[in-house]
C-alpha cells in the first residue's frame, strides 16, 4: 500500500467512523467535545498528500467502527489507530492539534493535524 493511501485511509476511516458514531451513540454518552469539527491533516515528512481538510462529528468521546478505533477523553486527549497508522493530540475548548504517523512497505509518512469546532 502506498504512503498516500495509508494517510488517506486513516483520515477517511476516521471521518466515516465519527459519522457512524453520531448516528448510533446513546444520548446519555455526551462529552465536552461532541459536535462538528473541521480537521486539516498536513504531511511534514514522506510522500503522502500535502494537505487534506474535512468536517467530522464527534459523539460520546468514542471513535470506533470498521478498521478505526480511538477516543477523545474527557480532558480532550485524542488517540486514533487504523491498520498500523496512529494519530494523537489534544482538543481544548473549540480547537485542537496533534501528530500522526504511519508506514507502508518501509516508507514512513508523518505530520500534524489541526481541528476547530464549527
Amino acid at each position: 500500500m502506498r504512503p498516500n493511501r495509508i494517510r488517506n485511509l486513516l483520515f477517511v476511516s476516521f471521518l466515516a467512523s465519527a459519522a457512524t458514531l453520531v448516528a448510533n451513540a446513546p444520548a446519555s454518552a455526551q462529552s465536552p467535545y461532541d459536535g462538528l469539527w473541521q480537521v486539516t491533516v498536513v504531511t511534514k515528512t514522506g510522500s503522502c498528500d500535502a494537505q487534506t481538510t474535512s468536517t467530522v462529528n464527534v459523539t460520546g468521546g468514542k471513535i470506533s467502527g470498521g478498521p478505526v478505533s480511538g477516543s477523545v477523553g474527557s480532558g480532550g486527549l485524542v488517540r486514533v489507530s487504523i491498520n498500523g497508522a496512529y494519530a494523537n493530540g489534544q482538543l481544548s475548548g473549540n480547537s485542537g492539534s496533534g501528530k500522526w504517523n504511519g508506514a507502508s512497505a518501509g516508507v514512513a509518512c508523518s505530520g500534524r493535524w489541526e481541528a476547530s469546532r464549527q
